[in-house]
């Protein structure tokens, strides 16, 4: 039964992943009825992306620092997300918004699921540049470039897949995930996760 959801969910995230407007719009149009696995491996994918991109943060800092800032990372973005998602939901419906709060979420964790598909991508460019140049200040640059990289991929994602479950609307509410870049921000900053020491 296990191992059948887990095929079930994983076939789901790929064609999240690969076509995530059609994939909301059959939910929305309820075409397709996504059982809790489909919901569970979309956010697994999500946390899987920040969890293992949030070690090769630590890459300068030892096996401890790389621990740390793996569940720091994950705790950082997931409460992001997690504070502003009721924001999307109210003030999208204040705006003129119809969409059920299953679709709203439903984009937003497809969206985040991407955007941990594309934190697992950039690892290799990290881990690179950190073992390279292992200096703090060019570490960091490299984190910054790759965080508002994957997070202009993801406004573009959010942007398509609300423009196609409500193509009357003229504009997606992609403020969303600048609320949530600016909370994240805040919480990165006091987990320290910008922090990079070399090993002594």
């Amino acid at each position: 039964m296990f191992s059948a959801h887990l095929r079930s969910g994983i076939a789901h995230v790929g064609l999240a992943l690969q076509t995530p407007e059609e994939f909301a719009v059959a939910w929305n149009d309820q075409t397709a009825r996504y059982r809790w696995w489909v919901w569970a491996s979309l956010l697994a994918t999500a946390i899987l992306g920040t969890t293992t991109y949030g070690m090769t943060m630590g890459l300068l800092g030892g096996t401890q620092d790389v621990l740390y800032k793996g569940l720091a990372c994950t705790l950082a973005a997931g409460s992001a997300w997690g504070i502003s998602l009721p924001a999307l939901y109210i003030l999208n419906s204040l705006s003129g918004s119809r969409l059920p709060a299953s679709s709203t979420l439903l984009a937003a964790l497809v969206t985040t699921s991407w955007g941990g598909l594309a934190m697992l991508a950039s690892i290799p460019i990290n881990w690179f540049f950190s073992v390279a140049v292992p200096h703090p200040t060019f570490v960091l640059a490299v984190n910054l470039v790759v965080f508002a990289g994957v997070g202009v991929a993801m406004m573009d994602v959010f942007r398509r897949v609300m423009s196609s479950l409500e193509p009357s609307r003229p504009l997606a509410p992609i403020w969303w995930l600048l609320l949530v870049g600016v909370i994240g921000a805040e919480l990165f900053y006091f987990f320290q996760l910008f922090n990079f020491h070399t090993v002594s």
